[in-house]
């Protein structure tokens, strides 16, 4: 199994942008350096995140690495170009060697449809017709393409184009049952944002997109599942919560009133923190067995990546967890057996 970061390059408090950036730039050098296997760039535009250009953050990391995969987290695919972003991404998988890949989804922050001049009545349309046109330009030098939102493309050459081929393109999912069912009739890897809830409650979610994906005529190795979770890694559990709960806390509830949900609560947080919830925090040892028993109770995941700097984490503090998760979680998780995929 990958295990691998996603970060939303938040600014912590009384540090510049400047120096922000500095920093998330060196933890994923550090991230390459002790072998973690993935590192993410998400994609917002308020005040408190630096990733708004996420490409080119990517772009910087990959200079100052070797073998660590790069990629969204996730690319607002219904406010974007998709020939602008596959030029981005096929730029940045050839500085970096072929270690580029995009994860695309719908967002649920909506700040860049008012930005872009999108009509959120068009969430889903938007996205439907980009996603068709993202994976036609993958599949094709030539394009020719039209639809609704954007001019038609007509014997149009895209350059330039990547070293992968296929360039990988994974669907970033939260709880929508279509999104599941396309991304399995498209046979492109599916990774599932659990930031709440009980996580094994996905799994008829995750059969619906295996199912899609066998009646479409995938194979069962084309038809990967990733496991996006909040989390953070401490020297014990009672360290972890300590440190990651007041951040996370203030976070989500400024979050919570501008959405309409209450205040965080510690009595929440514990049963999100505990044994059948969402959020990965807690002791190298707690964390990974609470990794193998999501990957058997969604019937085998690939990949989990791990997005810890909402909660306003230190520099050293999210270095710290990194080197844990790469020295102490990866070793126990991948000794053990996991379940084939069905």
């Amino acid at each position: 199994m990958e295990l691998g970061i996603d970060s939303f390059a938040r600014k912590p408090k009384g540090l510049s942008s400047r120096d922000a950036l500095a920093e998330l730039l060196e933890r994923i050098e550090f991230a390459d350096r002790i072998g973690l296997d993935s590192f993410g760039i998400g994609e917002h535009y308020r005040q408190e995140f630096l990733d708004s250009a996420p490409a080119v953050i990517l772009a910087a990391a990959a200079a100052r690495t070797e073998r660590i995969r790069l990629t969204s987290a996730v690319s607002v695919l219904s406010t974007a170009d998709p020939v602008r972003l596959f030029q981005s991404f096929a730029t940045l998988d050839l500085i970096s060697d072929g270690r580029a890949e995009i994860v695309v989804g719908r967002g649920s922050s909506v700040e860049s449809f008012p930005l872009f001049g999108m009509d959120l009545e068009d969430y889903d349309a938007l996205f439907a017709e980009k996603l068709e046109l993202l994976l036609a330009l993958r599949e094709n030098e030539v394009v020719n393409w039209s639809g609704e939102f954007r001019p038609a493309l007509v014997d149009q050459p895209v350059y330039p184009r990547p070293l992968q081929s296929p360039f990988p393109i994974w669907l970033g999912v939260g709880g929508t049952p279509a999104s599941f069912a396309r991304a399995g009739a498209l046979g492109l890897p599916l990774m599932v944002a659990v930031i709440g809830g009980e996580t094994h409650r996905f799994r008829p979610l995750i059969d619906l997109y295996r199912r899609a994906g066998k009646e479409a005529g995938y194979s069962p190795e084309n038809l990967r599942v990733g496991l996006h979770s909040l989390g953070y890694v401490a020297e014990t559990t009672e360290a972890a919560v300590a440190e990651y709960f007041p951040g996370y806390a203030e976070t989500f509830t400024k979050l919570g009133k501008e959405r309409g949900f209450g205040p965080v609560t510690r009595s929440g947080f514990d049963a999100q923190a505990g044994p059948k919830g969402a959020f990965l925090v807690g002791s190298p040892e707690d964390v990974a067995q609470k990794i193998l028993r999501h990957s058997e109770s969604l019937g085998g995941i690939s990949r989990v990546t791990f997005q810890m700097d909402s909660a306003d984490l230190s520099h050293s503090q999210l270095r710290d967890a990194y080197e844990l998760i790469a020295a102490r979680v990866a070793p126990l998780i991948n000794s053990q057996e996991f379940p084939a995929v069905p």
